[in-house]
């Protein structure tokens, strides 16, 4: 027999196991955002609780797994953050921040990995203290379906007046037009700088001359979530910027066997030199320096001489074509009959009077000492052919009119 008092716990008892099931239901609720909204008065005169107006966004979606590896970070309006949490997910590792003096955002202090999982969770305040909280749980976006260009020259760097900006992709792009019309490069100089493609992986900029000496010249990179090819996307966004140094162009002779160095107009020196010799002569155009070495090995098997010579320790070395022409010193040379303003005899490289060790005060440590990467040297009356524009950074090799035939832009 059922009694009044008996009924009555039983529906108390189905009432709170409701109210148990929706307040769980409510917990486990939780997304990239949150946006809650004032309380109603009740009709029958209670007030519900107001919760916080304000409202935090996480810019990587809970879930995603293509997330910036330069944009991710918190956001919140109507209100100020007070705690932002970042680990890896998986090992915890914490992702150092900083929240904004205003309150309203934060961002990692250094740029994200790929292909790796994160976790942001992220509280905030409004003007009542009332607190809000969003989380998220993302992975970047990953190697396999994101590109970077490495690219010279390197943020404050001085360089010669011949340095072209050049990008190398690390995967083919087939949509050159996005990607290049997200890369600006301008000069304080004002003159009119323009891209070329050598293939689906290079990118170079260049005016139709030289830089001016003294000109600053700015490239934006503005890649991120840029699609290079189906399904590959960038990843990159920084701003660059370097000087153009004095203007240097020295001009080897292979008549004469001579360089002569012309800075900002005028002969600085001329120096007997030693080019090719008449089986292996050099390559004849507009080369750009774009590495220097102290000392460096130089091997024949690595350039297609098999054997014919293997030096550990060539002094002042700086390289001319990506195909291995140096301009260097020359320590192993004929005493009793120096080639040095006489005749060509190196493997295509051009040679000058050195020691061995790089010290001393010979004609290479000079150029050497007086030599920026981007500074030009110039060949002529090589019985060989003009180097090709791709091979280094040569591209002043090719009229204006091929070089902006080059671009997508």
């Amino acid at each position: 027999m059922t009694t009044p008092n008996m009924t009555a716990r039983r529906a108390l008892g189905a009432c709170a196991a409701l109210m148990v099931g929706a307040l769980t239901l409510t917990g486990c609720g939780g997304n990239a955002s949150a946006d809650a909204k004032g309380g109603k008065d009740g009709k029958d005169g209670g007030t519900s609780a107001k919760t916080s107006t304000a409202k935090i966004v996480i810019s990587a979606k809970d879930g995603s797994t293509d997330a910036s590896i330069n944009a991710t970070g918190v956001k919140v309006s109507d209100g100020r953050l007070t705690d932002v949490k970042m680990t890896v997910s998986g090992s915890g590792t914490a992702v150092p921040g900083a929240i904004t003096a205003d309150g309203t955002g934060w961002k990692p202090t250094a740029q994200l990995e790929r292909g790796t999982k994160y976790q942001i969770s992220a509280t905030a305040k409004d003007a009542s203290g009332r607190t809000a909280a969003a989380n998220a749980i993302f992975t970047t976006v990953s190697s396999s379906n994101s590109f970077i260009g490495t690219y010279t020259p390197d943020n404050g760097t001085t360089v010669g007046v011949g340095m072209p900006v050049s990008f190398n992709f690390d995967k083919v792009i087939s949509n050159q037009k996005a990607v290049q019309s997200h890369i600006t490069v301008t000069s304080s100089s004002g003159q009119q700088v323009a891209g070329h493609w050598f293939g689906s992986q290079r990118l170079d900029f260049r005016p139709e001359t030289y830089w001016k000496a003294g000109s600053k010249v700015t490239m934006k990179i503005d890649l991120d979530g840029v699609e290079g090819a189906n399904g590959v996307f960038g990843v990159q966004k920084k701003t660059v910027t370097f000087t153009v140094g004095r203007s240097q162009v020295s001009t080897v002779d292979v008549n004469t066997q001579t360089m002569t160095v012309v800075r900002d107009g005028k002969t600085l020196k001329t120096v007997p030199i030693s080019a090719g010799s008449p089986e292996h002569t050099t390559y004849n155009g507009q080369m750009v320096i774009s590495e220097k070495f102290v000392q460096t090995r130089m091997n024949g098997s690595t350039v297609g001489y098999g054997g014919e010579y293997d030096i550990p320790d060539v002094p002042h070395a700086m390289r001319l074509t990506s195909s291995g022409t140096f301009i260097h010193g020359n320590y192993w040379y004929n005493r009793g009959n120096p080639p040095f303003g006489q005749q060509g005899t190196s493997h295509g490289c051009v040679g000058l009077a050195d020691v061995q060790g790089a010290q001393g005060d010979t004609s290479a440590k000079w150029f050497y000492d007086n030599s920026l990467v981007g500074d030009v040297v110039v060949v002529k009356n090589s019985p060989d052919k003009t180097v090709s524009p791709d091979n280094g950074l040569n591209g002043w090799n090719m009229s204006w009119s091929a070089w902006t035939a080059g671009s997508t832009v």
